[in-house]
């Protein structure tokens, strides 16, 4: 691991925050400034115009950042201004993503090309170029979804995509502990964001159990991060998905879950 730069007189402590023009993104920003104290809240985002609103909102001093994370030179690009700036990220918060509820050929290929790319490609990388600033006590937060803990028919790569997400977090957070470093993998259910205006298009998901607010999915997140926890799943339905998802056969889930969106099953 690459090493702080200590050849300032004062090292930078900062946030770092993607999809932080909405949603759970916007979230963590509002609370960890709030619940903690930064130098600097570094806000990315492709939106840099709904970024800069934030500045209205939060006290903290930000530093609103317009990168597309579906593309690898604007991962390259944060990595060089990590090393120029040579702060210490006290957290990272992986928020930007999306999704399609569709049959599979229904959707855009280069679509998922995108979604793989900011929902697991992104994550891997600005993770990658942000542990080397980061020190003992830094944390990481990886927003998956409760779809990460089953095959999901008709939003099946994003599924997947959380799936690799959560797997991903999980087995970093064990590398990272003697480092004292600990990554979260926050796995909300149907909430209430932005994020539905891309996913939800038409009818082909219907039945949605019940919906949970975004800030209250951030508050458990950054309550859980304070333990021993790995995985932050909040409200009592989410929690008995997690729960069954474990304990039955996942044939059996998904025939469940198509019963429930009322789609066949055949398999």
């Amino acid at each position: 691991m690459r090493s702080l730069f200590y050849g300032k007189d004062k090292i930078m402590r900062i946030a770092v925050i993607t999809g932080a023009s909405s949603g759970m993104g916007r979230d963590f920003v509002r609370q960890l400034s709030q619940s903690e104290s930064f130098d600097e809240i570094w806000v990315i985002a492709r939106r840099l115009e709904r970024l800069e609103e934030l500045r209205q909102e939060i006290s903290a001093p930000l530093r609103p950042i317009g990168l597309d994370l579906t593309k690898r030179e604007c991962i390259e690009e944060y990595d060089e201004l990590l090393k120029k700036e040579a702060p210490s990220v006290a957290v990272l918060v992986n928020a930007a993503g999306f999704g399609y509820f569709k049959e599979f050929t229904d959707a855009p290929l280069n679509g998922y090309y995108d979604m793989i790319a900011l929902n697991d490609s992104a994550v891997v990388g600005m993770t990658y170029s942000t542990l080397p600033f980061m020190v003992e006590g830094s944390k990481i937060y990886n927003i998956c979804s409760v779809a990460a803990f089953q095959p999901t028919p008709y939003i099946n790569v994003y599924s997947a995509t959380k799936s690799f997400a959560l797997s991903f977090t999980r087995a970093l957070n064990v590398e990272l502990a003697p480092k004292g470093i600990k990554a979260l993998a926050v796995c909300p259910y149907w909430t209430k964001t932005e994020f539905f205006d891309t996913a939800r298009t038409d009818d082909t998901i219907s039945y949605y159990q019940c919906y949970y607010e975004s800030k209250d999915v951030v508050a458990r997140a950054i309550k859980d991060m304070r333990t021993k926890k790995d995985v932050s799943v909040y409200g009592g339905t989410a929690r008995m998905n997690r729960f069954l998802t474990k304990l039955l056969p996942h044939r059996f889930v998904m025939r469940v879950w198509c019963r429930q969106q009322n789609k066949p099953f055949k398999n």
